[in-house]
């Protein structure tokens, strides 16, 4: 009898999964691949949320989280955007990704299609392909200045059946950001058209040039098909914790009750003390951070400029740094020998989709001491490297 879906079993790991594999078996690799610091989660955040547990915070809690973590979302949105953000508009969700399943639930039914900008997240594309969306990508374009949008070949790849478009602003693993008149375009088109927008905004206060990155929150009505979903895990160096939130339209509140009940029931009540102590008391920690992640970016870009053979695409945003080797195709062979020969590990750029392909992504929310030890290790390794 076969009992797994047969596009389940189709489904390949993530190119990324492929190489950190091969590091858990190579000493001494620095591993830049995956999308996290190097720092433990504040000790501010962890101590409300020990207090909790240790109070006796261990049973079930609301499916949309407790209602002092709301209202604390409620409050941010309030501090960062200037938008009322109303209760039942707010669930607290078992990490960014659940939350990106919840709605690819909730919208896409069988056949249905989805458009996602791309470079992206793998784990984006396959979430949609689970609920059996058809995902047509959409590229980024990189050049001298960074990347762009082409909003017409956006709207162009929408077609009869497409019901979501997907991006991520500030975007893993770009840093490309949507500024305000497409956010509009792109509002309006999904407003005539009857499209859902799903906005990643998980890297929003990651960025460089301001104080924090535009949201489709500040121009969507309540009404608007317009899904945001973040996650603490970023800003507040809480990946670990696997807490995200998701913001809907109003009137679905019943609708993400059920599917929540149905997937996790909710999440652990302790742990969302430490949640309301990041966005309560957490500004001073998340400016610290984007300095340091803006230190990581000058120290990676600059050294990457400074090898012959390599080209950076420039980012405002989100703590990632994308480039390309002349003479490389593969990317994912050229991560696999970096792994082995430089010791220093990457992501594969076939892993993001369209418009990465000859691209190699590097986390650089890394110590300084650490990122300049990996680009004296990848120096060489570029310099030299030929594909077989």
């Amino acid at each position: 009898m076969h009992v797994i879906r047969r596009a389940i079993e189709a489904m390949e790991d993530s190119p990324i999964i492929e190489v950190w594999r091969m590091g858990f078996s190579t000493p001494d690799v620095i591993g830049l691949w995956a999308g996290e610091p190097d720092l433990p989660t504040p000790q501010f955040i962890c101590e409300p949320a020990m207090t909790a547990l240790f109070a006796g915070e261990t049973f079930y809690s609301q499916n949309r989280g407790i209602p002092p973590l709301r209202a604390a979302l409620a409050g941010y949105l309030r501090r960062l955007y200037r938008v009322e953000v109303t209760d039942e508009r707010i669930a607290m969700t078992s990490s960014g990704m659940n939350a990106v399943t919840l709605v690819a639930q909730a919208v896409i039914e069988p056949g249905d299609a989805a458009v996602v900008v791309t470079p992206s997240w793998p784990n984006i594309v396959r979430a949609l392909a689970v609920v059996g969306a058809r995902v047509d990508e959409v590229a980024l374009i990189a050049g001298p200045a960074g990347w762009r949008l082409d909003l017409d070949r956006l709207f162009a790849a929408c077609r009869a059946r497409t019901k979501l478009i997907y991006f991520a602003s500030p975007a893993n693993p770009t840093g490309w950001m949507l500024e305000p008149p497409q956010a509009q375009d792109l509002l309006d088109f999904a407003r005539q058209n009857g499209i859902a927008i799903l906005a990643d905004e998980v890297y929003h206060r990651l960025v460089y040039d301001r104080p924090v990155a535009v949201s489709m929150l500040e121009i969507a009505r309540q009404d608007d098909p317009v899904f945001i979903v973040n996650s603490f895990s970023k800003s507040w160096a809480m990946t670990g914790w696997r807490m995200g939130w998701l913001i809907y339209p109003a009137g679905c509140s019943d609708a993400f009750e059920k599917l929540i009940q149905f997937s996790t029931s909710g999440g652990q009540a302790f742990l969302q003390h430490g949640a309301i102590a990041a966005l309560r008391d957490g500004e001073p920690f998340v400016r610290h951070f984007v300095a340091r992640c803006r230190a990581g970016r000058d120290i990676v870009n600059a050294r990457l400029a400074a090898m012959p053979r390599a080209r950076v695409v420039p980012n405002r945003a989100s703590f990632y740094s994308m480039f390309e080797v002349e003479g490389m195709a593969d990317t994912l062979q050229f991560c696999k020998r970096a792994v082995t020969r430089a010791k220093v590990g990457m992501a594969p750029g076939i892993a993001f989709g369209k418009g990465a392909e000859r691209l190699v992504r590097i986390c650089y929310a890394k110590s300084p001491e650490l990122l300049h030890a990996a680009m004296d290790r990848l120096a060489p390794f570029v310099a030299d490297y030929r594909e077989a």
